[in-house]
């Protein structure tokens, strides 16, 4: 089993169009467990302005990063000019964070990654503000998301906590930018990488992960072996 752990931000550029390829790629690996993890590149309003000065120049800075991304985007599905014409600032992160988490909690990975979709849809095709509540709960009642169980999920502090447990891991790991996939715990893809090249790295963590197995079986043959056993070795033939 290979366990991928894909660290993202709703509100990030780059992780839109990688969301969308690790979607690619799940279909052709169904066998990977993907893990959904939050990271925030901006908490709240105050990291918008000791990043950028004031949260009306993050927009303004930020949407060159869309031109970016959206050359990275495999279907170019970004609405710079959209969202120049949109009269919020650029959104934080927590909310839909806290909103995508929730839906994991509703449906589960499968749950998650809908609403993580939905919302960055939302944001960068859209021109939605996914930092307003309304937005999101409109976001989420055309989703297939129980509504009810989502509102109880949401204003739960054991969400809230699952997102900081995301913050801790992301740390521990020693995350300082998404999209990144962490696979089996110790290997980095770093960045929205080309889907061949997620697919041949993964496939090459397969290769080095490969257990060992005994392939016969009840064999009587004379090939004996020896093993440790309680502390002491013992050879048996």
């Amino acid at each position: 089993m290979i366990t991928i752990e894909f660290f993202h931000d709703v509100i990030c550029s780059f992780c839109f169009p990688m969301s969308y390829r690790m979607r690619q790629v799940q279909k052709e690996m169904p066998e990977l467990n993907i893990i959904h993890r939050s990271f925030a590149l901006a908490r709240d309003e105050e990291d918008h302005v000791q990043m950028f000065g004031s949260r009306e120049n993050a927009k303004n800075e930020i949407l060159s990063h869309w031109v970016h991304a959206n050359q990275n985007d495999d279907l170019h599905r970004f609405n710079i000019e959209g969202m120049k014409k949109a009269d919020f600032l650029f959104p934080t992160s927590m909310n839909a964070l806290l909103a995508a988490k929730a839906a994991g909690v509703v449906g589960g990975e499968t749950g998650y990654w809908a609403i993580f979709d939905a919302l960055q849809t939302g944001l960068f095709v859209e021109s939605q503000n996914i930092e307003d509540i309304a937005v999101i709960e409109s976001i989420i009642k055309t989703s297939s998301i129980d509504f009810e169980q989502w509102q109880q999920a949401f204003i739960d502090p054991a969400t809230f906590a699952l997102v900081e447990d995301d913050f801790r891991i992301a740390n521990a790991y020693q995350l300082t930018g998404v999209p990144a996939l962490i696979v089996n715990g110790k290997y980095l893809i770093n960045g929205a990488q080309p889907m061949d090249q997620i697919i041949q790295a993964i496939q090459t963590i397969k290769e080095k992960e490969t257990p060992i197995i005994d392939v016969i079986e009840n064999s009587h043959s004379e090939n004996g072996s020896c093993n440790l056993e309680d502390g002491k070795w013992v050879c048996k033939d």
